[in-house]
């Protein structure tokens, strides 16, 4: 009797105290509240990244003028040069003996055309000769000027202050007039051109200040150039196919760091009217989607896909999906599911966003 009755016993004060952790479990459950918050909406800036393409302020292909042999070189492949300075030489042996003989040519219809003025002088010749003599020294002057021409041309010199790339002809190669012998690049600023979509250029050009057309440049090395670069021209036209327009920032290169060719990123202050700003923890992703709980006015929560328009650390400009009064679950986004009724604490968005690492003003 004693075994049956502490038995029963036990089994009395287990029930009990398992009732009794269920009754403690579900009222703790409970009082289980959540953090909500809403879009916060204000003017702002982001900084954008264009994919850009670098370019020297002056990039040219220098050619052989004349037909010959390349005689000799000056330079160096990616030597820097100065304007004026001699770059090649072509054989000018066959320009200069043309020189002479337009020269000497010149010379003995010059003593013709002197005879004849004095013979017209003294009324022995016409004025008629005496203009064709004088016609025939003006076409041998022509000839000399145009022999000294294509001597001139056996020589080419750097038209600006540039740096060298490589040689497409080596010393006493045959090459024909129009022949590429190298390129040359004036790299003391660089032309940088990105494309930008059309609605990110209506605002630009509607907030367009002084210090929104300064723009930085990330290069290759995912490193900040230096030296910030200021945006000074846009194309005409906007590309009917992908809806870009074209900039131009113009970068100063000192060290001559850029070159030709090179690629990076722009970063452009964009801004943005009355833009919805949630944090990033507020949403979860579906198939690549991003979606928030909505808190409804009974306290139900509520599933809805947002479209995400930039992104900055830690938080989400949203063009779609939510509006300023819309209330958000900010965390326990994992814990519910769309219907549930939840309890919850709400949370003005300027103090939920000022306790986040960044916020963009």
């Amino acid at each position: 009797m004693k075994k049956v009755f502490m038995l029963m016993f036990v089994s009395w004060c287990g029930l009990y105290g398992f009732t009794s952790c269920a009754d403690k479990k579900e009222e703790k459950e409970e009082k289980v509240e959540y953090l909500v918050t809403s879009p916060l909406q204000k003017d702002t800036t982001i900084t954008k990244e264009y994919v850009a393409q670098i370019h020297s302020i002056q990039h040219i292909e220098l050619r052989a003028l004349e037909k010959g042999y390349l005689q000799k070189i000056f330079v160096d492949e990616g030597q820097t040069v100065k304007q004026g300075q001699l770059m090649f030489q072509i054989m000018p042996m066959i320009y200069q003996a043309e020189l002479k003989k337009s020269q000497a040519e010149a010379n003995y219809v010059n003593l013709e055309y002197q005879n004849t003025k004095r013979l017209a002088d003294n009324n022995v010749v016409s004025k008629s000769e005496l203009a064709l003599a004088e016609a025939k020294y003006d076409k041998a002057k022509a000839d000399v000027a145009l022999a000294q021409t294509h001597l001139g041309f056996t020589t080419i010199r750097a038209p600006f202050n540039g740096i060298m790339d490589h040689f497409q002809a080596r010393l006493g190669s045959l090459v024909d007039e129009g022949d590429l012998l190298t390129t040359l690049s004036d790299n003391s600023k660089m032309w940088v051109y990105f494309n930008v979509p059309e609605a990110e250029y209506l605002a630009y050009k509607e907030a367009k200040t002084n210090n929104l057309e300064k723009v930085n440049l990330l290069m290759a090395n995912n490193q900040v150039y230096p030296q910030p670069g200021v945006v000074q021209t846009i194309e005409a036209d906007f590309n009917n196919e992908t809806g870009n327009i074209a900039f131009r920032a113009t970068f100063p290169n000192p060290k001559s760091l850029l070159r030709n060719g090179e690629t990076g990123s722009v970063l452009m202050t964009v801004p943005l009217k009355n833009a919805l700003i949630i944090p990033q923890k507020a949403t979860f992703e579906v198939l690549e989607k991003k979606f928030v709980y909505v808190v409804d006015k009974d306290e139900h929560v509520h599933q809805r896909e947002v479209t995400v328009g930039s992104e900055m650390p830690d938080l989400y400009i949203i063009t779609d999906g939510l509006k300023p009064d819309d209330r958000i679950m900010l965390e326990g986004i994992r814990k519910v599911k769309d219907g549930e009724k939840i309890k919850y604490e709400y949370e003005k968005p300027e103090k939920v966003i000022s306790h986040l690492k960044v916020y963009s003003e």
